[in-house]
C-alpha cells in the first residue's frame, strides 16, 4: 500500500469586537507559504453527502472595492479555467469566458 501524506492549509482570521474580519492570513507549509497576509478569501467545498457546495466568503473591512472587483474577476477567470479542465465542456467554458470579458469591460478592468 502506498504511503499517504497529509497537507494542511490554514486560514487565520482576526475579528473585531463585532466579529468582522480585520486581518486574514494563510499558511500552506507544503507550498512554502507561512502566515501570508490576505484581504479576502472565497472558499468553496463540495458536500458529497448533501450534494451541495458549502462556502466561506470573508474579506477584511479595509478591502478596497476596486481591489474586490479585480479579485472577483480573477476568481471568475480561474473558475472558468478550472471548469474547462474538470469537465472538458469547451462550449460552456467559452460562454463563461464571454461573461468574464463582459464583467471586466463593464467594470473598466481591462488594460
Amino acid at each position: 500500500m502506498a504511503k499517504t501524506h497529509t497537507s494542511d492549509i490554514k486560514i487565520a482570521i482576526e475579528l473585531d469586537e463585532n466579529r468582522v474580519p480585520e486581518k486574514l492570513a494563510w499558511t500552506a507549509r507544503d507550498g512554502g507559504v507561512a502566515n501570508e497576509e490576505a484581504k479576502a478569501v472565497l472558499l468553496s467545498l463540495w458536500d458529497h453527502k448533501n450534494q451541495e457546495s458549502v462556502r466561506i466568503d470573508l474579506w477584511t473591512k479595509d478591502m478596497p472595492v476596486d481591489e474586490m472587483q479585480v479579485f472577483f474577476h480573477q476568481t471568475l477567470v480561474g473558475m472558468t479555467d478550472s471548469f474547462r479542465r474538470a469537465t472538458g465542456n469547451d462550449k460552456m467554458a467559452d460562454t463563461m469566458k464571454d461573461f468574464t470579458d463582459y464583467f471586466a469591460e463593464h467594470l473598466n478592468l481591462t488594460k
